[in-house]
C-alpha cells in the first residue's frame, strides 16, 4: 500500500466534511460547557458553601484592579454572572447555571455523537460496497489464489471489526483531545507551576499507550488472519458436507476446527492482556502525579500562600477531570488498532489490480456477424514451463457448431475460458469479427455469450429470479416460454409455489437434471449469439440427459455454438470437431472424417461405443 491505513481512512472521512464540521463545532461547544461546569462547581464548593463574605470581598477587589491576569478575568466573569446579594440567592443562581450548562453540554454531546455515527456508518457502508464491487472487478486468477473463506472474512468480519472499533473511537478521538487541551490551558491559567508538573503525565502516558498500541495492532492483524482461517474451514466443510458425512469424517473436521479456534483463542487472549494493562498503568502514573501535586499544592496554599484555596480546589477538579479524557484516549488508541488492522486487510484487497482490464476507448459490439478466430494462442496459469495451451489456431464461422473433444486435462475448458476473458492469452490473439477481444469492452464481450456448464450454479431465490438473472424487467410470458423451451415448465408447475418457489442454496431442492434445465432457460432468456456448453450433460442420468439434450438442441438453434463433451454421441452432428490433447490441436474435421482416420478421436469413440 502506498499510504498507511489511518491516512487513507482519514482521507475518506474528509469526504463527509459537512457532517465533520457540524460534529467539530458540537465537540467544541461540549468541551466549553464541560469546562464551565467544573469551574462553576469549584466556585460553589469553595466560596458559596464555605465563605460567602470572602467571595464578595474578592469580587470587589478584582473590580478595583486596573490590570487582571487571565485567571482573574475568568473569576470576575463567572462572579458577575453568578454572584447575588445573599449566599442563598447565589446558590440558586449557581444551581440554575449548572442546569443550563449541563443541558447545553449534553445537547452538544448528542449532536457530536450522532453526526459522527452517521459518518462512521456511511464510511463502513461505502467501504463494504467498494470492496464488493472491487471483487467483481478482479480476474479469476485472483480467486484461484485466494480462498473464498478469506475474502468472505474480510468483507464481513473485517468490515464489522472496523465498525465496532471506530464506533467509540470516532466519537472520543474528536472530543477528548479538545477536552485535554482545554483543561491544560485552564490549568496553566490557574497555576503554571503546578500545571508544569501535571503535564509530565502526558508524555509518560503517551509512551505507554503508543507502545502497547503498536503491539495490539500486530496481534489484531494476526487475529483477523486466524479468523479468516476459521471462516475458510467452515465454508469448506459446509460446502462439502455430503462428502464429510459419506466418509464419516466428523471427528477429523471437528478436530481441525477446534485446532483453528484454539489458535484464535490464544491470539485473542494475548491481545487482551496488552489491551487491558494499558488503562491501569496509565491510571497509576496519573494517580502518582496527582499525589505529588496535592503535596506541592498544599504547601503552596498553607505555607507559601502563592495560590488561593479556591484556585487549588479548581485546579484539582480540573486535574482529575483531565485524567478521564486521557484514560479514554488510551483505550481509544488500543481499540483503534483492531480497526486499523482490519483496514490494512481491506485496503490490501482494494489495492490489487485486475489482470483483465478494458482497453482505452474499448469497442462495444452486440452481435457476431462473421467469425471467431483463434490465432497462435498459448496460455499458462503462471508457470511458463507448464503451458496449458500451445499454438492454438482455428476459426468458427457465425452459426457453426464446433465441438472440442479429447482426453481430460487437454485444455478444453481453459480454451473456452479465454473467450469471455476470464483469463487473457499469454501469446497470440482471439478476435471476433476481426476485433481483438482485448479491444472489446468486457461487459459487451460477455453479453455476447451464454455459458451452460456441468456444475450449474443457482441462487437461493425463486425459480423466476434464477431464470431472469441479470435482466431487470422481464415479462412472465418470456420466462415461461424459456422454461417451456428448456423442458422445465412441467416440473416447475408442480413445485409448491410454481415459479415463485425458492429453490435453496445452489438449487439444492432440485435434481441435477432440473437444475440444468433451469440453467438452459436462463441462457434462453439471455438470448446470446454465442453459446458455450461445457460438459452440460455429463453428470446426468439417461432420462435427465435426454430431456436436457432436447432443451440444448432448441437452445443451439440459430447460434454459434462451442460444445465441450466427453460423450461423443452428443457431438456427431457438429460442423467441426477439434481434438485437443496436452494443450495442442492434434486433429480436426467432421465426425465421419475423424472416424476414417486412425487418431485419438477414433480411439475415444471406440472406447465409448465398444460392446
Amino acid at each position: 500500500m502506498n499510504q498507511s491505513s489511518h491516512i487513507r481512512l482519514f482521507k475518506i472521512i474528509l469526504t463527509y466534511w459537512p457532517l465533520l464540521i457540524a460534529s467539530s463545532i458540537a465537540a467544541i461547544i461540549f468541551v466549553l460547557f464541560n469546562s464551565a461546569s467544573i469551574w462553576i462547581t469549584a466556585t460553589m464548593i469553595n466560596n458559596v458553601l464555605i465563605d460567602f463574605n470572602a467571595l464578595d470581598a474578592e469580587n470587589s477587589r478584582l473590580l478595583a484592579l486596573e490590570s487582571l491576569s487571565a485567571n482573574e478575568k475568568l473569576k470576575l466573569f463567572s462572579n458577575n454572572l453568578l454572584l447575588k446579594k445573599t449566599a442563598i440567592d447565589t446558590v440558586s443562581a449557581v444551581c440554575v447555571a449548572l442546569i443550563v450548562v449541563f443541558t447545553f453540554k449534553n445537547i452538544a454531546l448528542y449532536i457530536k455523537n450522532i453526526t459522527l455515527s452517521i459518518i462512521q456508518f456511511k464510511l463502513i457502508r461505502d467501504l463494504r460496497n467498494k470492496l464488493y464491487e472491487h471483487l467483481h472487478y478482479l480476474s479469476l486468477s485472483y480467486f484461484n489464489k485466494n480462498k473464498s473463506g478469506k475474502l468472505t472474512s474480510v468483507l464481513v468480519s473485517d468490515i464489522d471489526n472496523m465498525k465496532n472499533s471506530l464506533s467509540t473511537s470516532f466519537q472520543k478521538l474528536f472530543v477528548e483531545p479538545i477536552n485535554i487541551l482545554t483543561f491544560l490551558i485552564l490549568l496553566f491559567i490557574i497555576s503554571p507551576k503546578l500545571a508544569s508538573i501535571a503535564i509530565t503525565v502526558v508524555p509518560l502516558s503517551g509512551v505507554i499507550i503508543f507502545g502497547i498500541a503498536r503491539s495490539i495492532r500486530r496481534r489484531a492483524a494476526r487475529t483477523q488472519e486466524q479468523l479468516a482461517g476459521i471462516t475458510s474451514v467452515i465454508a469448506e466443510t459446509l460446502g462439502s458436507i455430503r462428502i464429510v458425512k459419506a466418509f464419516a469424517m466428523k471427528a477429523y473436521e471437528v478436530k481441525r476446527f477446534s485446532s483453528e479456534t484454539q489458535k484464535y483463542y490464544k491470539l485473542m487472549l494475548r491481545k487482551d492482556i496488552l489491551r487491558l494493562v494499558s488503562s491501569p498503568v496509565s491510571e497509576i502514573v496519573g494517580a502518582s502525579i496527582a499525589a505529588l501535586l496535592l503535596w506541592v499544592g498544599a504547601r503552596d496554599v498553607l505555607l507559601a500562600q502563592s495560590i488561593t484555596s479556591e484556585d487549588f480546589i479548581r485546579f484539582i477538579l480540573l486535574l482529575f477531570s483531565l485524567f478521564g479524557p486521557m484514560k479514554n484516549l488510551s483505550n481509544v488508541f488500543n481499540e483503534l488498532q483492531n480497526g486499523l488492522a482490519s483496514a490494512d486487510r481491506v485496503f490490501s484487497i482494494l489495492d490489487v489490480k485486475s489482470d483483465i482490464t478494458n482497453a482505452p476507448n474499448a469497442l462495444h459490439i452486440d452481435s457476431l456477424k462473421k467469425d471467431i478466430v483463434f490465432k497462435d494462442v498459448s496460455f499458462h496459469y503462471g508457470n511458463k514451463d507448464e503451458e496449458v495451451l500451445s499454438n492454438i489456431d482455428f476459426s468458427i464461422k457465425s452459426g457453426e457448431i464446433i465441438a472440442l473433444v479429447g482426453p481430460s486435462g487437454g485444455g478444453k475448458s481453459t480454451l473456452v475460458d479465454l473467450m469471455p476473458r476470464f483469463y487473457d492469452t499469454i501469446k497470440g490473439s482471439i478476435s471476433i469479427d476481426s476485433n481483438n477481444i482485448k479491444d472489446i469492452d468486457i461487459t459487451s464481450l460477455r453479453s455476447l455469450m451464454g455459458i451452460v456448464t456441468q456444475e450449474t450454479f443457482l441462487f437461493n431465490d425463486t425459480v423466476k429470479a434464477n431464470i431472469s438473472y441479470g435482466i431487470e424487467s422481464i415479462e412472465y410470458d418470456t420466462i415461461k416460454a424459456a422454461a417451456v423451451a428448456a423442458n422445465a415448465h412441467d416440473f416447475i408447475e408442480k413445485l409448491p409455489d410454481g415459479y415463485d418457489t425458492v429453490i435453496g442454496e445452489r438449487g439444492v431442492s432440485l435434481s441435477g437434471g432440473q437444475r440444468q434445465r433451469i440453467a438452459i432457460a436462463r441462457a434462453l432468456v439471455k438470448n446470446p449469439p454465442i453459446l458455450i456448453l461445457d460438459e452440460a450433460t455429463s453428470s446426468l442420468d439417461t432420462e435427465s440427459e435426454k430431456k436436457v439434450q432436447q432443451a440444448i438442441e432448441k437452445l443451439m438453434r440459430n447460434r454459434t455454438v462451442i460444445v465441450i463433451a466427453h460423450r461423443l454421441s452428443t457431438v456427431h452432428n457438429a460442423d467441426k470437431i477439434i481434438v485437443l490433447d496436452k494443450g495442442k490441436i492434434v486433429d480436426q474435421g467432421s465426425h465421419q472424417e475423424l472416424i476414417n482416420r486412425d487418431g485419438i478421436y477414433k480411439q475415444l469413440h471406440n472406447m465409448q461405443f465398444q460392446t
